[in-house]
């Protein structure tokens, strides 16, 4: 079961960089299913598991009697917040090259707002993992991970610390996360910020507050997030139902 679904994810984004850049780059509609399915080398099932993935993302849109249409308009879209991506990834997609400047780790105690979002008393044991990635080496996203200390049941070293915050927690916590919660805030660069993000004190950011939740609906993680207003531009899906 997991190797099919690890090879729905590489089909799917196949897929994907196929519509965007590859042999259907110039086509309106996906083939049959049936033909695309060969094509593929995957049963019309899984196919059909894929292409419900991209529709309900808007990349495509199946319609009965007319086919899979490919929507060119949301595929061109570089940066979609309503999409959880890796911030490497992020920055790779808006056409920049992503580096990560500093992983800073420190153990600490849950105060009052991580305890409430985390679900945990306030004072216990976590782990914060502070984080700088650049774009084109200029600084483009802070974030601090919180993450209760007793999850990370493997020993992990500093370098371990620069991987993704989902596969670290994967890893070392063995952990998936589900789906997350993330509230969206206009912010303004304070004087710690300011230094971080190399910019005056008062330029506008992004600020999001992110809770993790695993499928059985426990918190994982808590991130805090800061984007640079100048280098990444988000949009944001919305369906009418």
């Amino acid at each position: 079961m997991r190797n099919q679904s690890s090879q729905s994810k590489t089909i799917r984004a196949q897929l994907l960089s196929a519509m965007k850049e590859g042999e259907f780059r110039s086509s309106e509609r996906l083939p049959r299913e049936s033909v695309l399915a060969e094509k593929l080398g995957i049963s019309r099932t899984q196919l059909r598991d894929i292409l419900a993935s991209l529709e309900r993302e808007g990349f495509i849109t199946r319609r009965h009697g007319v086919g899979t249409i490919i929507n060119r308009h949301v595929l061109e879209v570089q940066t979609r917040m309503d999409i959880e991506a890796e911030f490497m990834d992020m920055i790779r997609s808006s056409g920049r090259e992503p580096a990560v400047a500093f992983v800073r780790v420190s153990d600490g105690t849950a105060d009052a707002r991580i305890a409430e979002k985390l679900g945990i008393p306030q004072g216990t044991p976590v782990i914060r993992v502070a984080r700088l990635v650049t774009a084109d080496g200029k600084p483009a996203i802070y974030c601090e991970d919180v993450i209760e200390k007793e999850l990370a049941h493997g020993k992990a070293a500093i370098s371990d610390y620069k991987l993704p915050i989902f596969h670290f927690l994967q890893q070392f916590c063995g952990i998936s996360p589900y789906m997350d919660l993330t509230e969206v805030r206009p912010a303004v660069a304070d004087a710690r910020l300011s230094e971080i993000f190399q910019t005056p004190m008062g330029t506008p950011l992004l600020h999001m507050e992110e809770v993790d939740y695993d499928i059985d609906g426990k918190p994982v993680f808590y991130s805090i997030e800061y984007f640079a207003d100048d280098i990444l531009h988000y949009t944001v899906m919305r369906k009418k139902l």
